[in-house]
């Protein structure tokens, strides 16, 4: 079988598994009460009325990426004749299965955080100290498998430019980029079928990238990603009949990270994640300048109506589709400039 049958094979697979698997989540969450706590103060006031919607719907296309990727690998391993003594071979399996294992972790911290909440009734799950120190744990871990896993390179390969080798301090620089953009990923999840959206189509942009760069073990984890989120998102567009809670952000947020630093392409992993980056940036944008604006004048101001700036956009009269669409072709326009960086004319 060539790369791109099994791949759209585990895609397909992955997409069917979550798209029925919430034929019976969605009511088993409805009849154990998992509903999501809404803070008015968090969101526009009109998404009170998602107020209990079912939480934790990530599950949905958690379950359907590790089989289905871990179905791809074996048929590509059956199919393809792999010399299981070849050391660089089995080190492609482990750096998948390296980031399998990283995003289940993070989709893990998620979990925790959501029962926490659906148990208090109220939005405070983990506090920002208790995540800050697994999300710390599980990273150092993730980047130390990868140095055993073949990839011992310390250089940051900006595409037109790469630096000398870091040593030590590429992993101490490589830490909060996995903080910041696992995190951005889950504040990008606030708008129904967004943050699946953008997430499928980074999958996609990076399924390109393990082709180009022979990740073909990496590529069956982002088609099924893919797939899985393109399942969830029957039932996540608006109006959402599940939420993916931090249970599915999280998982993503990890997944986004972890295939972009396996490709060791740091220039398209910011590319393909423009769209979380500057989700984030916008709340770091927006409480300095409260903040300095207060300390200068006695009053705080703001530059956008409403962080994440996706509630910008929706305050400002941007319906959840147009703003699902809108997000989504930013990933693609970016994220193809991502692959561009990655061929060599």
């Amino acid at each position: 079988m060539s790369f791109w049958i099994i791949n759209l094979s585990v895609s397909l697979l992955s997409f069917v598994i979550a798209g029925v698997s919430g034929i019976f989540l969605v009511p088993f969450l409805h009849r154990i009460k998992f509903g999501q706590p809404i803070k008015t103060e968090d969101g526009p006031q009109w998404h009170a009325k998602k107020q209990g919607t079912p939480t934790m719907g990530g599950f949905m296309f958690i379950i359907s990426t590790i089989l289905t990727s871990i179905a791809g690998y074996w048929i590509y391993r059956w199919r393809g004749g792999i010399d299981l003594t070849d050391k660089e071979t089995m080190n492609a399996f482990y750096r998948m299965l390296s980031c399998i294992v990283f995003s289940a972790l993070f989709g893990l911290i998620g979990f925790i955080d959501d029962y926490t909440k659906v148990a208090r009734k109220n939005n405070d799950g983990l506090s920002p100290k208790q995540k800050m120190a697994l999300q710390l744990v599980f990273s150092i871990g993730f980047l130390y498998a990868l140095s055993k896993f073949g990839d011992g390179s310390t250089t940051i390969d900006l595409g037109f430019w790469e630096t000398p080798s870091l040593g030590i301090f590429y992993y101490i620089i490589m830490i909060p980029v996995i903080i910041y953009l696992t995190n951005a990923v889950n504040l990008t999840d606030g708008v129904d079928g967004l943050c699946g959206s953008v997430t499928y189509v980074a999958m996609l942009v990076f399924t390109v990238s393990c082709a180009i760069l022979g990740e073909n073990e990496l590529s069956y984890f982002t088609m099924a990603l893919a797939g899985g989120c393109l399942g969830f998102l029957l039932w996540n567009l608006n109006p959402a009949k599940c939420f993916m809670g931090d249970t599915g952000s999280m998982f993503l947020g990890a997944a986004v990270t972890g295939v972009g630093l396996v490709l060791h392409n740091h220039l398209l992993m910011l590319l393909s994640s423009l769209v979380y980056v500057l989700e984030a940036l916008s709340v770091v944008i927006q409480v300095f300048y409260f903040k300095y604006t207060k300390r200068k004048t006695g009053e705080g101001k703001r530059i956008f109506k409403m962080t994440p700036i996706h509630h910008h956009f929706e305050m400002s009269g941007f319906s959840e589709y147009k703003i699902v669409i809108t997000f989504s072709l930013t990933g693609i326009i970016f994220g193809v400039l991502g692959i561009i960086t990655l061929l060599k004319f």
